[in-house]
Order: C-alpha cells, then sequence, then structure tokens
C-alpha cells in the first residue's frame, strides 16, 4: 500500500526528538515499512536541517532538557512496564519517559512477552527486589479473567503505582490505585457522529476483544448506537481472525465486513485498531468495494491510520500525553510528603478526531 511520505517523516521526526536519537531498523519495525524506506525518510530530514544523521541511527537536533531535580530524586529507579510489540503503548511509554527523564529520575524499562499470563508479575517481583521507587505499568489483559487476577498483586506493589491506559473495574480492589487512560467512550462518539452528521445510518464497528481498550470501544459502541435514533442498523465484528481474547480463529470477518457492506447496506464502519483497518480497508477493494465510495471508514488508534493508499480518517487517542500524566502523577506522589495525604486520583483524558479522506457524506 502507498504511504505518505509526508506524514511518515513527520512521525519519524517526532519519535527522534522524543527520544533524542532512534535507531533506524527500531524505526522501520515501529513504522512497519522497510529499513530502506526509513533511511531514505532520514536523509531528507537531514537536508532539511531537521536532525541529525549517524551511523543507522537519526539524532535530534532540539537539545535535551536539563534534568529538574525532584525531592529525594537519588533514591532507586522507576519501573516502566509495558507488553511487547504494542506499537500504540510504546506511545504511550516514550511520553512517561521523557516526563521522568525530565525530573532527573532514573527510568528503568520492562517489557512484558506475550504469555498467557503473569509475565508483568514475574518481572515485577524481579525489579522490586532492586531498587525501584515507582512504577508505571501497562498490562496486557487479554482477558477480563486474567485482568480481575493481577488486580490483587498490582494493589498490593510496596511502591507507588500508577496504571497506564487501563481502567481497573469500579469497586474493585485496584480501584484505589491511581490510573490514567483516555476516555475511549467519548472516541467512539466523535467516530460515530461524525458518521452520523455525513449521512450513515447503518454503521458497523469492526473490533478487537483483546485488550480493556477493545473491550471498552465495543460496549461504547453498543451503548451509543441503541441511543441514536440517527442509527437504523447496527452491527459488532471482530476486526481480525485473531482479534478474540480466546485465541481461537474466527469466521472470516474480512468477509463478513464486506457482506454487511455490499448485501445489508452498511455505509460506515469503525475499525479497531490501525493495522486492521488497513487491511480490512484492502480487502474491501478486493471484494470490489471502494473506500469511501462504498463504505465511510473511521480508523481508531491513529498509529499508521495516515499512511494508508486512502488515508483513514481517525479517532487519535493522546497517548503520549496519557503516559506524560501518569508520569507527572506518579513524580507528585514520590514527591509528596507521605501515603497518608496522597488522594487517589482516575484521569480520562479526551481523544480527537481526525478527518482524512475514508470518509465523506453518504
Amino acid at each position: 500500500m502507498r504511504e505518505l511520505g509526508g506524514d511518515r517523516r513527520q512521525r519519524i521526526l517526532a519519535v527522534v526528538e522524543a527520544r533524542g536519537e532512534a535507531r533506524v531498523t527500531d524505526l522501520a519495525g515501529e513504522l512497519e515499512v522497510s529499513v530502506v524506506t526509513v533511511r531514505r525518510d532520514v536523509e531528507e530530514l537531514a537536508r532539511e536541517g531537521k536532525l541529525r544523521r549517524g551511523h543507522g541511527v537519526a539524532r535530534s537536533l532540539v537539545p535535551a532538557a536539563p534534568a529538574r531535580p525532584v525531592r529525594h530524586a537519588e533514591g532507586g529507579a522507576v519501573a516502566l512496564v509495558v507488553p511487547e510489540r504494542h506499537a500504540y503503548l510504546y506511545e504511550v511509554m516514550h511520553g512517561a519517559r521523557s516526563a521522568l527523564e525530565e525530573a532527573g529520575m532514573r527510568v528503568v524499562l520492562h517489557i512484558a512477552p506475550k504469555a498467557e499470563g503473569g509475565s508483568e508479575r514475574s518481572i515485577l517481583e524481579r525489579a522490586l527486589s532492586e531498587d525501584v521507587r515507582g512504577l508505571l505499568i501497562a498490562p496486557r489483559w487479554r482477558t477480563v479473567e486474567s485482568e480481575e487476577a493481577d488486580y490483587g498483586w498490582i494493589a498490593a506493589v510496596r511502591v507507588p503505582t500508577v496504571v497506564m491506559e487501563r481502567r481497573p473495574r469500579t469497586g474493585s480492589v485496584l480501584h484505589a490505585t491511581d490510573s490514567v487512560r483516555t476516555d475511549h467512550w467519548y472516541g467512539v462518539h466523535l467516530a460515530v457522529d461524525h458518521l452520523i452528521s455525513l449521512g450513515h445510518k447503518r454503521i458497523v464497528l469492526a473490533a478487537r476483544d483483546d485488550s480493556p481498550t477493545a473491550r471498552a470501544l465495543r460496549a461504547a459502541f453498543a451503548e451509543i448506537a441503541a441511543n441514536r435514533a440517527e442509527i437504523e442498523d447496527h452491527a459488532v465484528i471482530l476486526s481480525a481472525t485473531d482479534a478474540g481474547s480466546d485465541r481461537k480463529p474466527a469466521p472470516g470477518d474480512q468477509a463478513v465486513l464486506a457482506g454487511l457492506v455490499g448485501e445489508r447496506g452498511f455505509t460506515g464502519a469503525v475499525l479497531h485498531g490501525d493495522v486492521d483497518a488497513l487491511m480490512l480497508v484492502e480487502r474491501l477493494a478486493e471484494a470490489g468495494l471502494q473506500v469511501p465510495r462504498d463504505c465511510s471508514v473511521v480508523a481508531y488508534d491513529d498509529v499508521v491510520a495516515a499512511l494508508g493508499s486512502t488515508p483513514l480518517t481517525a479517532v487519535a487517542p493522546p497517548k503520549a500525553e496519557v503516559g506524560r500524566v501518569a508520569a507527572e502523577l506518579l513524580i507528585r506522589r514520590l514527591g509528596g510528603s507521605g501515603q497518608k495525604s496522597h488522594r487517589p486520583q482516575r484521569i480520562e483524558l479526551m481523544p480527537e478526531l481526525k478527518v482524512r479522506g475514508s470518509t465523506r457524506p453518504l
């Protein structure tokens, strides 16, 4: 699929400035393009005077901000735990890391491998055996059962903890733990309201079902669609054959989506996440259905939504900002006078809608 070079180079520049430097191979993996493509983009950005090239790396021209000392900053590191190969949460991680390093705190990153369960706990047990004074964690939580199984041990962690881009169940033992996440109900509202404003009355959600974000989107869509009088028909399907929480291959969801558009007359779709959305758009094209001619599409995540042959309108959660706010919340706790004076916070940040070429009036 054709990539938009300008958008891609902007993302490369943003990543390099956030990290100070980045390896070309890492950028290629995160953007899901070839090393040759990234190298060419880095050369172009260097010619424009926006970054510096090194041997296999790109370096920011923006000098690193001097570390701001914080109270008791000399004692221990902050553990940052995220799942492996999760581009969405990696942007959250970079936002958190930036805030922590600006505050003069040492960050120790732990990547939790894909596993049936328990990987984050074993990683944290090893980390806490060392000199760790705070924890930022974004658990994978593929199922509700795995999520609730983790509540107890996370609540019992002996250092100040903030859960990122997750919202523990109301009334659970983890309810009173600090958390920062995107308001995903509002994100779905933005997507559905945009499609309705264009005249679409038959809307389908093609979403994953293997993360807390996916489950939040599915619940929000069901509620919103049922309460909008403009919607004549709605449906929910999996966005990919491996998108279910039980890991069992699902029926041909790509064919299901094509059938909903071509046979049942659905004209609007919300697709989660970006990679699945881009693939579903390609499958629609193979079935002779064009976006947005036959179906207007809104992606949810906006990690790579702009890079499709038809750039996708997308709901963009404030990923880096979620990480930064979580880190700042943890920094305030670490600089406080004691745990007794701390009042836990459950913070939600608002996403935004970025309108591109995949939606149009019916």
